[in-house]
């Protein structure tokens, strides 16, 4: 595990919102629980990037990452350094979603009219699946949400959010191998979602 050295924590000539996050959760483990609001200000937006790419539901968005960040500050207090906070971050937000899914069994809407205009869109290797963006990246959300979880995640993680395999098998916690494999067969199902949609 990284130590984090208590000099460096105790410094103060570099504002708190300039520390990193591993000084910042030092500091909230030793009492001081108001610099959590910077690591939140921190990674909020990634958080709900990743929470809006699996539910392609905006409505959903705020109320998950609320909860992410309760169980978040719940469990910083048990934080090793073993891995990154982002990537530990990024494991309870996808731990959520999973709880989210299992609840509402995703039922599936689709909105067709802004699809028509996509139909010669070429799949994008990185795509960034925002509520505003245009009719390819909603073609994009909606393909992905018909495919099963276990699949719609290592894509979702490696394809828009450029993560490495190592990351994905430590917030996945499977083997790389299996996030290679996952990968490969998300893709391909995601191409055969798309093809019909695309031509349409």
């Amino acid at each position: 595990p990284r130590m984090v050295n208590q000099a460096v924590v105790q410094s103060t000539d570099t504002p708190l919102e300039q520390k990193s996050d591993d000084i910042l959760i030092t500091l909230f483990q030793s009492g001081e629980e108001g610099v959590f609001r910077i690591l939140v200000d921190r990674h909020k937006e990634r958080v709900r990037n990743l929470i809006y790419s699996i539910f392609s539901d905006a409505s959903v968005v705020d109320d998950i990452a609320q909860d992410v960040f309760i169980r978040t500050y719940e469990a910083l207090p048990k934080f090793r350094f073993e891995s990154s906070f982002y990537t530990w971050l990024y494991r309870i937000t996808v731990n959520k979603c999973r709880d989210e899914m299992r609840k509402k069994k995703m039922r599936t809407f689709f909105s067709l009219h802004s699809m028509l205009d996509g139909s010669n869109a070429e799949l994008q290797s990185k795509i960034r699946v925002n509520p505003e963006d245009n009719s390819t990246q909603e073609l994009i959300a909606i393909g992905l949400k018909q495919l099963p979880e276990k699949f719609r995640i290592p894509i979702i993680l490696k394809d828009i959010d450029g993560m490495t395999y190592e990351e994905i098998s430590e917030i996945m916690q499977c083997e790389i191998g299996t996030v290679k494999s996952r990968l490969f067969r998300a893709r391909t199902m995601l191409r055969n979602v798309l093809k019909p949609l695309l031509e349409s």
